[in-house]
This record gives structure tokens, sequence and C-alpha cells, in this order.
């Protein structure tokens, strides 16, 4: 065999094997291993070397095996007293259950009664809300960001951790290594080492040249916890950082949304923030978990749904049909990214053809150009079908936010697109309640209040070259 015949065996052999682990590799929609297959064949060299890098959503065995320990190990969820738990069922109409089945059927927890909760003013008013629960605990403080900037925020939190470990109050504290790597490796975590506040970076990088061998190093946690004394818990879009995000600052403010909750749904996020502390610090803390839930008060029944790649494939679109489906009236959501898989796509446009006025606020301006741009691509069909698309123009507007009917919210950090379905780890609460669903609703409003409606007309008047490049990057969505 000659070196030519050689090498243009050895090419197809590479090509070969690829396309077979695109075909074989489990939880790929077929549109993904259409579009995969196709960039291989095309330009094997790049596509090859981009599947490799991109194309699964693995974090390396060793990080999976460790996170299967942790959560196989840990212990079962407290339960709140029989009567309670009855209760909080006997307390969302039946209509409902189907929502709450879907939420306990991703992590298992239940929807739990008797909570309460505040909607932060802003993102300053949420930064200080939680400063101020720090300062008033006694035992432990329990903080998870994606981001966490030395800003003016970032250091207000670090300051108040300090203070804390200092009265001997046990704080820890974890951060994702990519999203916060600039606080990470200034001298504010040193200090915080220092002032007996015990850190952990969530999916360390390493060595950037080395981690893609072991795992993709775009997968990333997400996720906004604060638990303070196990009484006093947050949920929202909320990073830690001031609303003019020095790091993009040209879209600020960054516009958000906190719930600031009491009661035994903050029980579920300890649990899930003590499932990603143990995953990346040699610290056990399931004693707390085994406590017994204090006596709850009159409150709302709620339920904690968090996702990851190492979670069910599929689960946070799931959840989000789930509510388009159950919508009979009204339908509110508020996110800055929106690339939905087809169903996802065909149960919104099928909510506002059956006669639900659905509206969906998305920022004027993106930071990410190709998220905003593939986004784009989608309003032709959503206006078609009656929705309501309104772009906000005060901001970015960060806020992940759906009501339904006037009575369910659910919020966190979980965007509508494929890197929140696929690759990150999300923290989000459901609930039922018409006053708290109320305030939401009222912030949505105010963010329709500063935004511009998009028409149809305008839309079908877009150029060749818009559509073109808003349909390519849609189309370059499957490739995740």
């Amino acid at each position: 065999m000659t070196t030519t015949a050689l090498g243009i065996f050895i090419h197809f052999a590479f090509v070969l094997a690829v396309s077979v682990r695109v075909m074989t590799r489990r939880h790929r929609d077929p549109a993904s291993r259409i579009a995969w297959i196709a960039v291989i064949a095309l330009v094997p060299a790049l596509g090859i070397i981009a599947y490799v890098l991109a194309g699964e959503t693995n974090i390396g065995k060793k990080r999976v095996a460790r996170m299967r320990r942790v959560i196989e190990g840990m212990p079962p969820m407290a339960p709140v007293a029989g009567a309670q738990q009855e209760q909080a069922r006997a307390d969302i109409p039946e209509k409902y259950q189907h929502l709450f089945n879907t939420g306990k059927s991703v992590n298992g927890f239940e929807p739990v009664g008797s909570n309460t909760g505040r909607l932060m003013h802003d993102s300053n008013a949420a930064i200080d809300a939680m400063v101020a629960d720090i300062d008033a605990a006694t035992e432990h403080v329990h903080l998870a960001f994606y981001i966490w900037l030395t800003d003016h925020n970032g250091t207000k939190m670090v300051e108040a951790l300090k203070r804390a470990a200092g009265r001997g109050v046990h704080c820890r504290a974890l951060a994702d290594d990519l999203g916060s790597r600039s606080l990470i490796r200034s001298p504010y975590w040193q200090d915080m080492k220092k002032a007996g506040v015990e850190v952990a970076a969530s999916l360390p990088i390493g060595n950037p040249l080395l981690r893609p061998l072991r795992g993709r190093m775009d997968l990333r946690n997400h996720r906004k916890v604060l638990v303070v004394d196990d009484r006093v818990t947050y949920c929202g879009s909320q990073n830690c950082a001031d609303p003019e995000f020095l790091v993009k600052e040209k879209y600020a403010p960054w516009v958000d949304a906190m719930i600031r909750f009491e009661g035994p749904i903050v029980r579920q996020n300890q649990y899930l923030f003590a499932s990603d502390w143990m995953s990346y610090a040699n610290d056990d803390i399931d004693d707390i978990l085994r406590r017994e839930i204090s006596p709850p008060g009159p409150g709302f029944p709620a339920q904690v749904i968090a996702t990851g790649p190492t979670f069910r494939h599929s689960a946070m679109p799931e959840v989000f049909e789930s509510l388009f489906h159950a919508a009979r009236r009204e339908l509110v959501i508020t996110t800055p990214y929106y690339v939905p898989d087809t169903s996802m796509q065909i149960a919104l446009c099928a909510a506002a053809y059956r006669g639900v006025k659905t509206t969906i606020v998305f920022p004027a301006r993106n930071d990410s150009w190709v998220v905003g741009a593939a986004s784009r691509s989608y309003y032709e069909g959503l206006l078609e079908a009656g929705v309501n698309i309104h772009e906000f123009q005060g901001g970015l507007l960060h806020t992940k936010s759906l009501t339904l009917d006037g009575e369910i919210t659910l919020i966190g950090s979980a965007n509508m697109d494929r890197r929140s379905f696929d690759l990150n780890y999300e923290n989000n609460i459901l609930f039922y309640d018409r006053a708290l669903t109320a305030e939401v609703r009222t912030r949505q409003d105010q963010y329709l209040a500063q935004s511009r409606p998009v028409s149809l007309q305008a839309v079908k008047g877009w150029n060749l070259r818009k559509r073109l490049w808003n349909n390519t990057l849609a189309t370059l969505g499957p490739l995740l």
C-alpha cells in the first residue's frame, strides 16, 4: 500500500469511527446527529476536532463517578410531618398536580407546603437582603454562584462571609471555576480562607490544554443558591455582582429577579447545595440533612427542580413544555436566551393557537450575539401562532421567569436554550400561590412597560441577509 493510499485509508477510518460514535451516542436527537455528520463529512479535520471538544456532554468519568457516589450516599430527604405533606398535595389543584409530578420525576423532591416568599425589589436589594441574612446567621451559611465578581456587590458578599466566619458561623462558599475565575484567582478568595470560610471551585478546569481529553470545558455549574441556618434560601437569576456587570458593561444594567423563601423548601435547596459541595470539597455535611424539618406555619406549596448533564436527559425542556401545555388563560415568560428544541417551539405555539394569551419578553440587545440571532429565527413562527413578542430596552433582561394563569410560577437559573437543557447545572423553584405569582406578574408587567412589541410585519420585512444569518446560527444549535 502506498503512502498516499495509507493516508486516505486512515482518513476515512477516522471519519467513519467518529461518525459511528455520533450515530450511537445516547441521548442525542436526530437533528443533532445529522448536523454533526454533515460537518464531519464536509470538513473532516475541523469537524472531528470540533466533535472531540464540543460534541458530547461529558464532564469526565471521575467527576461523574464522584457525583454519583455523593448522591447515592446522601440520606433520604427528611420528611415533613405526614399530615403536612398530605396538605401540601391537597393545596395544589388537581389541574396542576401533573406539573409537580414532572418536577418530582427529575430530582425526587416532593412538593412541600407551608412556604413563604418575598420578591426582591432589584439586584442590589437582593444582595443587601442576602448580606443581612448572613449577618443574622447563627449556625451556617451555604452559598453557590456561577458568576461572583470582585465588584461592589461581590466584595460585600465576601465581607459578610468573613464577618460570619469570625463569629463562629460555619460558612461554605462554592463558585464556578470559569464563571467566577476572577474572584477565585484574586486575593479575596484567599482572604476568605484565612478568615475561616471554607471555599471550593466547582467543575475546576485545571490545565485548559488537557481538559478536553477529560471532559468538556464549557459544561458549567450555573446555579445560584444561598441557604442560611436551614431557615432561609434564595432562588432566581441573580449572580453575585453589580447590575452594571463590568465584565460586559456595554449591555448593562443586567436586570434580574430573586425570591427569598422560608419554609420546608429551604431543605430542598440545602440538599441541592450539599450534593454540589460534597462533590468538590472533602467535607461531609450529611448530618445537616438528617435534622428534622421545623414545624411549618401557613404558606404555599413549592418544589425545587434542578437539572444538569448528569441528570435525566431533556428534563428541563419537559418541565417547560408541561407548563406551556397546562396554560388555559395566560402564559407570560421572560428569558434572555431562547434556542428551543422542536417540541418546545411547538408547545409554545400550541398555547397561543388554543387561545392562551401568550407573551414572551427577550432583551433587545443580547450579550451572546450567536444566541440573540438564533432566537430571532424563531420569531416568525411564534408570531404567526399569536405569541406576543416584546424586546426589553432597559438593559439586558436576565430574569428567567414563567407565570401561568396567575397562579403558578417557575423562577430560577434555567434559560430556554440548549445550553441550559444539556450543558449547565441549573436550579429552579416551582410554586403555586396567587399572591406571590401576582408579585412576579407585576414585575413582568414592569419589564413589558420598558419593552417594544415585535410585529409579524416587521419580521417578514427583514432582509435576506438578516434572515440567512439568523437561520444559519439557529441551524447550528443542534451541534451542542
